[in-house]
């Protein structure tokens, strides 16, 4: 039955998906630790590791360089990145019952929710799994270290109806509630606060998985929220649809986590980030449930209660079901790349891009650090970047003698749209490129690019195997501080690590993943040797801090889309305001008074 009715349209005009067979494909399943790594990123069978023929290699065969060797990626990680194959180090084992913090128990809750018939579970690793996201700091205290506080319960509402039941009787009892949807924030979200006396209830949405029915008249879907977003546009493709909403961590992220955090995917420029996409969003929160009356493109009816929907981080309550605008599959898809004498040649080039509103569905730009990075993660046969390398090669020996190998970056497109369309984009891109230097270099450079981003997350579990950690971090900024924040940045980040004693030099490398009319959106990728540092997380956490602040100085954001947490909230105040937060706290604090919602994301006291 449709749970949000109240829009007076016709039912009879919507599609009905059935619900999910319990053989059916999905992302993965409820013990995630079955096919999930329980300390890295992604799935188990996939990872890079050096094998017997002292080379990299990537396991499984999920992805386009799954099987290969990589003959010039060891080399790389050696000669640029200072990692010694003689620093191996070796996670600890899956923790033992014993070695976990011991349950808090309500037993009147647990008594009512059994009643309620709930599906839960207090088994050990599945209170760890979802203790956590993917923050440096977090991967690295599974490896080597111990959570104080994890969750004491896992529960799995199955519907909307579910999640009302499950926090009445949370207010009811005085239990904390922690949403836990895809898992992947890299802000300490789901973190569980070691302040909290109370139990801790992990609210794991995964089982509510369904898209409740699409509106092909009205081009909208209905879905609730704890679909992942492979999963979403597998199953709306099946019926000639797409979100088109894609970030890179597309492949474990749920619907409510794009939601609670603002989330923003590499096709923006053709589909939007998630609040251009969301049409009408239910959440749960102590004092019952919050949704607008009705699904249309545009209200007039004072403060749009989306907007502190969105970007509420689990603080506020539980989003259960979103409506979204959906698109018809695009009818033509093309991958395209160029590269540019340097990286300035590059921003400018996206910025007139953005100027005359023609950028394609995709466009980023990579630093020449991440083009190297690119051209090594290549199989020696069938090489992902072969076609690009032998085409710089022959363009900086014959013609363009200007082309420094070691300065020129790369940009990676993706076209979506008619094949008229397509090809009167391809013109207009490759025409303006042209303006700054820049050269067509083909398909399958921007193909390998754009893929490249779903295996480059597997790559920090390697380097930790070897005493190297990295992270990246991002912000928006204006066009006429993109340059300067990205050459100011690195520069803190190679001061840090000399002055904290970072034995060889780090690996600081930019990308522009996101193009506005008055911005960008810029990524910063950061690693270093953590031999002989006592401490390298909270040294790691120290240079991060100093590059924020200079991110801010510059006039960048506090972030783009991976959100506040726990980890950036001590820069909210002068981002939003003193007199902004207070306005946040006062919604908090009327919508929950008792804090059930308590993982101290945005701010940790009322």
């Amino acid at each position: 039955m449709d749970s949000m009715n109240q829009d007076g349209n016709d039912r009879d005009n919507k599609i009905y998906p059935p619900r999910r067979k319990a053989d059916a494909k999905r992302a993965f399943p409820r013990r995630r630790q079955d096919a999930l790594k329980w300390n890295g990123w992604g799935y188990k069978d996939s990872a890079f590791r050096i094998n017997q023929n002292d080379c990299v290699e990537y396991t499984g065969d999920r992805y386009s360089i799954s099987g290969y060797e990589f003959p010039g990626l060891r080399k790389w990680m050696v000669d640029r990145c200072g990692l010694s194959l003689d620093d191996k180090t070796f996670s600890q084992d899956v923790p033992k019952d014993d070695d976990l913090p011991r349950i808090i128990l309500n037993h009147d809750f647990m008594d009512e929710l059994r009643a309620a018939c709930m599906i839960f579970s207090m088994d050990s690793q599945d209170r760890l799994f979802r203790a956590h996201g993917h923050t440096l700091a977090e991967l690295y205290q599974l490896r080597h270290g111990q959570f104080k506080r994890i969750p004491d319960v896992v529960v799995w509402p199955e519907n909307h109806n579910d999640v009302e039941k499950i926090v009445q009787l949370a207010a009811k009892y005085n239990v904390c509630i922690i949403p836990f949807g895809g898992g992947t924030t890299v802000s300490g979200a789901v973190l569980c606060p070691e302040n909290e006396n109370r139990m801790i209830l992990s609210l794991d949405t995964s089982e509510m998985d369904r898209i409740l029915w699409i509106d092909p008249e009205n081009f909208l879907a209905h879905v609730e929220c704890g679909i992942i977003g492979q999963d979403l546009e597998r199953q709306l493709a099946e019926y000639g649809f797409c979100t088109g909403h894609e970030p890179d961590s597309m492949e474990f992220s749920s619907l409510g986590g794009w939601v609670a955090t603002r989330s923003s995917g590499m096709k923006k420029n053709k589909y939007g980030n998630i609040e251009d996409m969301l049409v009408r969003v239910r959440m749960v929160t102590a004092k019952g449930t919050m949704e607008k009356s009705c699904q249309v493109p545009r209200m007039s009816t004072g403060p749009d209660i989306h907007h502190f929907i969105l970007g509420s981080e689990g603080t506020l309550g539980v989003i259960t079901e979103v409506t979204l605008k959906i698109c018809p599959l695009p009818k033509c898809k093309k991958f395209g790349s160029v590269i540019f004498p340097k990286f300035e040649d590059g921003v400018e080039f996206l910025k007139e891009i953005a100027a005359k509103r023609m950028a394609p569905a995709s466009i980023r730009l990579m630093d020449n650090d991440q083009f190297q990075f690119g051209r090594n993660l290549r199989p020696p046969k069938n090489s992902i970047f072969a076609t690009l390398a032998d085409k710089i090669k022959t363009l900086y020996v014959v013609n363009f003698k200007g082309f420094d190998p070691n300065s020129l970056c790369l940009v990676t497109i993706v076209f979506e749209a008619s094949e008229e369309e397509v090809a009167l984009q391809q013109k207009n891109i490759y025409s303006i490129a042209s303006k700054y230097g820049g050269l067509n270099a083909g398909e399958e450079s921007g193909q390998a690019g754009y893929m490249l981003t779903f295996s480059i997350a597997y790559l920090r579990d390697i380097g930790f195997d070897y005493s190297y950690i990295a992270e990246s971090f991002e912000t928006t900024l204006p066009w006429d501080k993109v340059l300067d924040a990205c050459r100011n940045v690195k520069h803190v980040l190679h001061q840090k690590c000399k002055e904290y004693g970072v034995q060889s030099e780090p690996f600081a490398t930019t990308r522009v993943t996101q193009v506005y009319d008055t911005g960008a959106c810029v990524y910063f990728y950061f690693g270093f040797r953590s031999v002989g540092l006592e401490d390298p997380v909270k040294i790691y956490e120290s240079i991060e801090h100093s590059a924020r602040n200079e991110i801010l100085a510059c006039g960048g954001s506090l972030s783009h889309h991976h959100g506040v947490g726990k980890i950036r909230k001590h820069w909210l105040p002068q981002t939003v305001s003193t007199v902004g937060l207070q306005a946040v706290r006062a919604i908090k604090k009327e919508l929950d008074p008792d804090n059930i919602f308590g993982c101290q994301n945005l701010f940790s006291k009322l």
